[in-house]
């Protein structure tokens, strides 16, 4: 396999105490060393990403490991610049607290080499909870945790559903002629959450280069630090996905009135639920459910 064939970018704030597992999950796949590359952004961590980063890259001197800074905040700019860095004919997107299972970029280059004519695509992301699961998460809110399992086939994915942010892959052609992501749609930009990113890029791709597949041998671990879920952090990444979709509708009318009925439906539905645990006796699970549709709505309205 002649050259670069797979870039994985890694978008990085903050992560010296994942960074370093993310790497070695890639660094330890059964693909050609030299076939795949691995570039860190660094999106102006504050604590101590760039030296154990830099660090391992020095001590892994026969891998194609890269690190970069991205000065401009939001992990659009720090994706984009990766993209530009890179040297792939395929472009992987994965996140500093994930970690890449076994035969990762192995169903990764085969999905591709089966179906080269499939511009993007995406996989499973499972979470693993530090210390456990906490009794309060259901499968309702779990997305707000990265958790996505669209089945075990490869399948095309409906219009509605895309892969996500930490386990995607996209065609370089493709990305560069749309663009790269949406710098108007940041991701995360500090404590503020803008998000979309990946949603607007796959419907762009989708909409110019046809059907995004989902190819479930392309597994991720997403670890979730328990004690950070606070109502705090779980209002800022739900509020992120109504405020990414405000601006991703723009100025039309009729799409907005759609999402406020979709967002409207899915906080009845949400309520439903809620009132299942409740009478079932998971009333713990009862309100996280409610106060996410809650939350995305106060995101999509400018709260």
């Amino acid at each position: 396999m002649p050259g670069i064939l797979i870039s994985v970018i890694i978008c990085s704030y903050n992560r010296e105490q994942f960074i370093l597992e993310a790497l070695d999950s890639l660094v330890h796949q059964e693909f050609k060393k030299d076939s795949f590359e691995v570039l860190v952004v660094d999106n102006n961590s504050m604590d101590r990403t760039a030296e154990v980063c830099r660090s391992y890259l020095e001590n892994h001197p026969e891998h194609q490991l890269f690190y970069f800074n991205e000065p401009l905040q939001g992990s659009s700019f720090a994706r984009n610049t990766g993209a530009t860095r890179a040297r792939g004919k395929l472009l992987v997107f994965m996140d500093d607290d994930a970690q890449a299972l076994p035969g990762f970029l192995e169903a990764t280059w085969s999905f591709h080499q089966n179906y080269p004519a499939i511009a993007g695509f995406g996989g499973k992301i499972i979470p693993r909870f530090i210390p456990f699961t906490p009794r309060w998460m259901s499968y309702y809110v779990s997305s707000l945790v990265g958790n996505f399992d669209y089945g075990t086939e490869i399948k095309k994915f409906s219009s509605n559903k895309y892969p996500l942010e930490s386990n995607m892959a996209i065609i370089r052609q493709a990305f560069d002629e749309l663009g790269g992501f949406n710098k108007a749609l940041p991701g995360v930009k500090g404590k503020l959450r803008i998000g979309g990113e990946g949603k607007d890029l796959f419907f762009r791709l989708s909409a110019r280069f046809g059907d995004i597949y989902y190819v479930p041998g392309m597994q991720v671990y997403h670890m979730v630090e328990v004690d950070k879920l606070t109502p705090e952090y779980l209002y800022r990444v739900a509020s992120g996905i109504g405020r990414g979709e405000r601006l991703r509708i723009g100025t039309s009318y009729s799409s907005y009135i759609s999402k406020w009925c979709e967002y409207l439906l899915k906080l009845a539905a949400s309520i439903l639920i809620g009132v299942f645990y409740f009478i079932r006796g998971d009333q713990i699970k009862t309100r996280p459910v409610i106060q996410f549709r809650i939350d995305v709505l106060k995101g999509f309205i400018g709260k």
